[in-house]
């Protein structure tokens, strides 16, 4: 498989594998996933961290995993129609409300590295992709990296923020075996990513295979146990991980 790759130096994502990424943080035992408490939890513990993030109706990026509250907050509304005052005011089961990333960027300080998870349910996440860009000006040189399903959310930042290191995440689950390889292959012409976040049970993978070939790194998620640990280390660089207790 010919790859279509930014060519970005390996010093500028040599990040991404210095430490485990925490999925949504260390949630779990009274912490709320993709809250701040679950951050800085992550933090404290020496991981590095993995958010989702989205738009609230103020166009501000806030970190938030579904397109709805039923499952974490109760509440049958779309995080799209609502502002941070009224997010707040709903808050998640730890009683804190949805960070902004601003926030959780500012709480990184520059030294703990970030993945971002940009979640693209349009066809076409152009104000979204720009908010992120914003926010992620005011930390120039931070270790932080954007990724997505979405093979035009790495394409917006490879024309509008080239600096920000931007990554694919795939999955084979539901796809058929061509179906698979010619989305895939659409999607990797069109990001150009600088890392790979794979699904582990997927691991091993050709893909993958060819990636670490070319010396990019190729993350896995979500390792939730020993198993999944150890077809990590032996088939990709870092691991985005959750306890196994959660």
């Amino acid at each position: 498989m010919r790859l279509c790759l930014s060519g970005r130096p390996e010093a500028a994502r040599a990040f991404l594998t210095t430490r485990p990424f925490a999925h949504r943080g260390l949630h779990g035992q009274g912490r709320s996933e993709n809250g701040m408490m679950a951050f800085d939890a992550a933090i404290a513990a020496g991981f590095g961290i993995e958010c989702d993030v989205r738009l609230n109706s103020d166009g501000q990026v806030i970190v938030f995993h579904d397109a709805t509250l039923d499952r974490l907050m109760g509440r049958p509304a779309r995080v799209r129609d609502l502002s941070a005052a009224e997010l707040g005011a709903i808050g998640l089961s730890d009683g804190s409300a949805p960070p902004r990333l601003a926030a959780l960027l500012d709480r990184c300080g520059g030294v703990t590295p970030l993945l971002v998870e940009i979640k693209a349910d349009e066809r076409w996440a152009g104000p979204l992709c720009a908010a992120v860009a914003a926010d992620l000006r005011r930390h120039p040189g931070a270790p932080v990296a954007i990724m997505s399903f979405h093979p035009l959310v790495p394409f917006w930042f490879a024309w509008h923020a080239p600096q920000v290191v931007r990554g694919l995440v795939v999955t084979q689950r539901n796809k058929g075996k061509w179906r698979g390889r010619l989305s895939r292959a659409l999607a990797l012409w069109l990001s150009r990513p600088d890392f790979l976040a794979c699904d582990i049970r997927d691991l091993p993978s050709p893909l993958a295979r060819a990636f670490r070939r070319r010396g990019l790194p190729v993350l896995s998620w979500t390792v939730r146990s020993a198993a999944d640990r150890a077809t990590a280390a032996d088939h990709a660089d870092q691991i985005i991980f959750e306890q196994a207790d959660d």
